[in-house]
């Protein structure tokens, strides 16, 4: 077994401290029949073997194949060694459901689904549901926190207004934002701010965009994105930094950014992914005028 790396995992996931970096749950779920299974549990062990001691995962992923397939892997991992998250308000169709009862129904169908105690609860994407959100479905998990029953409370979506407001309006440990805060899209800065200033911790999903994984940049493009990610890699490429590489690195320079999440649906992926997180990024690379200007 490869030993971890302190790159990418802490020690041990004592209380709430997310790892650098972490397994998120959609491709997992995404995988088909009648292989997906072993392939699941391949994938998240060998992110497991690389250092990977965060996983998150949700009931709408692939409608709870996700959560299984996370809770048959893991079982066989030392529960204390690594850190579960996963999502109530949206059932395995992804149909929305904010109210108290719920709540508590959602988390206690992913935890059978699971069978490990999870110690990240986050809202699903509340969206127009936001107000029942916070009326009712937050003060079910701040008794959850307040009872132990889960070590934290979040909350997790691709509107980082929406996160703004609840990390304003409740008392939150966590924010999951899917995009909007990567080397191609820094909107949600507002957001980071106010975590850093409450003491939320965020989590970046979504930084590995089409892109940043572009592989033919001498292809002829006028997508505004594609032509900005072309000059990024070449500036990244004058350090010996490949994009990706930069990219997975990149949201950890906010201060109130505690995990990025990787999404990988095979062996080979999580391995590569894990490989680019392990080499450093020369610090004269962010400090670079040009990278500056085009970051601006």
């Amino acid at each position: 077994m490869t030993a971890p790396s302190h790159v990418l995992s802490p020690l041990t996931a004592l209380r709430f401290r997310l790892p650098r970096f972490g397994l998120g749950g959609s491709p997992i779920g995404d995988l088909p029949d009648p292989d997906g299974d072993a392939i699941a549990t391949a994938t998240i062990d060998a992110a497991y073997q690389a250092g990977i001691r965060y996983f998150d995962t949700a009931p709408s992923y692939g409608a709870g194949r996700s959560e299984q397939r996370f809770g048959t892997a893991l079982a066989r991992w030392p529960r204390e060694e690594f850190l579960l998250s996963t999502k109530v308000g949206r059932s395995v169709d992804g149909s929305p459901d904010f109210s108290a009862d719920g709540i508590r129904r959602s988390l206690a169908e992913s935890r059978k689904r699971l069978g490990l105690q999870v110690d990240l609860v986050m809202l699903h994407d509340p969206g127009a549901h936001w107000q029942q959100a916070i009326e009712e479905a937050y003060p079910v998990l701040h008794e959850l926190r307040e009872e132990r029953g889960v070590a934290a409370i979040g909350a997790a979506a691709a509107d980082w207004r929406l996160l703004d407001r609840m990390v304003r309006d409740t008392e939150l440990d966590a924010v999951l934002l899917a995009g909007q805060y990567s080397l191609l899209d820094r909107s949600a800065t507002p957001l980071l701010d106010r975590c850093q200033a409450r003491g939320v911790r965020a989590i970046a999903s979504g930084v590995l965009t089409k892109q940043v994984l572009w592989t033919d940049r001498s292809k002829q493009t006028t997508d505004p994105g594609m032509i900005l990610a072309r000059r990024l890699a070449a500036v990244c490429e004058r350090y010996g930094v490949s994009l990706p590489q930069a990219a997975l690195a990149f949201p950890g320079r906010h201060s109130a950014v505690a995990s990025v999440l990787i999404g990988a649906a095979s062996r080979a992926e999580i391995r590569a992914d894990a490989v680019l997180v392990r080499q450093s990024v020369p610090a004269e690379l962010w400090r670079d005028e040009e990278l500056l200007r085009l970051l601006a």
